[in-house]
Formats: structure tokens, sequence, C-alpha cells
């Protein structure tokens, strides 16, 4: 007879073709947590295989409709409507009422939250350099309003690529690409960069004339592996993206100030990239947090094949060294 190792409980279940995880979890006196009663419509009875995958039942049409909806993958199940061949040790993830809070999707209007998955996506930061200095000069109200004009020409052009703004700091904000339906590419990043620093230019007579004074800013982009989840509670989160990719590209962008650059990518980036983008090559780069050198790229040109080749259509031609 299959077992199932229940985890955090650490407790054995023995169970057979005829019932689900869940039936065998709440006969053993596993206070399982199922909000819908079994019928996939909640998902709370969620649970995470850590080993014997292979011995679970298909996803049924139930099942992968909640799948698709939260962006399981394949270790993520329902255990109301999975069933075992085999022995599988699994973890439950609802253990309490504020985690079936978090959950339940049989509330009005429940958000489609994304549980958590590695995904290769391209991040972007860009920073202004010397807001504060531009800020201190103006009254509250220009300052704030200076910041919400670039912000709105920025996420713009982010959209138009195909990505998304994941989240404003202060006067710097970081873009992910190839997160939400993975059409969006390292190039579209890239591109997506080119832009903001154009719209940047552009932006600079207007700040000059009313506050007699611009600003110029630094960009970084890296291609790599990212935790991405949503995060915040039921109706105010947002998918964002957490991991080592994220802090490097942070530290791409801040390498800027050192080599009086405007755009730098990352060596991954570039890989992706190359055949399209004319770029001068840093060796030996030290970035803080790392443990070895590595090689950055400034972007000084794009060709006119990236941006025909590319589905989103841009004004900008050419990009020259330094910004």
């Amino acid at each position: 007879m299959p077992r199932l190792h229940v985890l955090p409980d650490d407790k054995a279940v023995v169970t057979d073709l005829t019932e689900s995880i869940l039936q065998a979890s709440l006969r053993s006196g596993i206070p399982h947590t199922c909000v819908c009663g079994g019928h996939a419509r909640c998902s709370t009875c969620r649970v995470l295989i850590l080993a014997g995958v292979e011995h679970c039942s298909p996803r049924n049409a139930k099942e992968q409709q909640m799948a698709d909806r939260l962006h399981f993958g394949p270790h993520i199940r329902l255990a109301c409507q999975t069933r075992v061949t085999g022995d599988v040790t699994l973890r439950r993830l609802v253990l309490d009422a504020e985690d079936a809070a978090l959950t339940d999707q049989l509330k009005p209007h429940a958000p489609h939250r994304l549980v958590g998955e590695e995904k290769r996506v391209a991040l972007l930061f860009a920073d202004i350099r010397g807001f504060t200095s531009f800020a201190e000069e103006l009254p509250p109200y220009d300052a704030i309003h200076a910041l919400n004009r670039y912000f709105y020409r920025m996420d713009a052009i982010v959209r138009r690529r195909g990505g998304y703004v994941d989240n404003y700091m202060g006067d710097g904000l970081l873009a992910i690409f190839g997160a939400v339906d993975g059409t969006s590419t390292p190039l579209d990043a890239v591109l997506a960069g080119i832009e903001m620093l154009d719209a940047v230019r552009e932006l600079g007579p207007y700040y000059a004339g009313i506050y007699g004074q611009s600003f110029r800013i630094g960009i970084g982009v890296h291609y790599g592996n990212a935790v991405l989840g949503s995060i915040g509670p039921p109706g105010c989160d947002r998918t964002t993206a957490i991991g080592d990719a994220v802090n490097l590209a942070s530290r791409i962008e801040a390498a800027n100030k050192v080599l009086g650059t405007s755009f730098l990518m990352s060596e991954e980036t570039y890989n992706q990239v190359e055949e399209r983008v004319e770029a001068n090559k840093f060796e030996y780069v030290v970035l803080p947090g790392r443990a070895h050198p590595c090689t950055l790229y400034e972007v000084t040109r794009i060709t006119q094949s990236s941006l025909t080749q590319s589905a989103r259509n841009a004004p900008f031609l050419e990009l020259y060294a330094h910004g």
C-alpha cells in the first residue's frame, strides 16, 4: 500500500487510489486545511510534493484550471484532487487561519497570486543621478511632480517593451521583462533602457525651462534566474522578483558611477543580444558583495535590424558612448 509522509506533521499515512491525499490526511487526524470542502475551488489544501511526484495522479480538469490560474509548478498539487500509486513525501503549505486568508480563492475578486517559481528574466534597474541635489532646490510639490513626470514616461516605455515596473525605490525603479508570459526578452530590456535614456534627454528642456536644471540616469540590466512571487496582503499584492540576480542588476547599475557610463549590462545579457548590440567591454570589474570580478558591457549602439525585428516600435536608433 502507498504511504504518505506528511510534513510538518511528520506523520505516515497509508492510502490507496480510492481516496485523495486530503481524504487520507483528514482520516489520519492531520489538520489539513480545505475551505471549500474538497472541490478544487479554494486552493487551501495545496501541498508541495518533496519526493515521489511520479507517483501522483495527473491533474484533472478542475485542478489544472486552478494550477493555471495560480501558476503552480508541477510539484504543487491540490490534495483534494490528487491520488497516489506509490510512496510520496509532501508538505502541507497552509497551516493556520492566516495562511488560509492569504490563499483562499473563494473570496470575491480573489487575486491570482503567483505562489513562487524560479524563472529566467531580464532585470532593469534605473536610478537618477543627483536627484537629491536637484530636488532640494525645489518646493515639495515640484519635487514630487518632477519625479512623477519622469516615472510616467519610464513606465510607458517599459510596458511598451513588454515588461512591467516592479518597484519604485525613491528616485530609482526596477523593471522586469519575461516574468508574466515569457514573451519579452533581454533585447526588450536593452531597448527599453535605451529609450529611457533618450526620453530623459527629451525631458531635459522641460525640466531646465521650469526648474533651471535637469538630471541624468544610469541603467543596469542583468539576465538571470530570479524567484518570482506575489508579495503583499490579498488585494494589495504585486508580483516581484527576489534573489541574487536582482542584487546583481542593482550593482551593475551602480557601476555606471565608477566607470563613467550611462548604461551597463551583464555578460549574461550581452550573450543574448550581442548580434544586435555594439558595446564597450569592461573586464575585471569588482562589484560590491561579489566574490570574483566580472565583465560588463556598455551599450554604445543598437543596430537598425534590432529595431525592425522587434515586435514593438521604438523611435530610438543610436546611443552614443557615455550618454
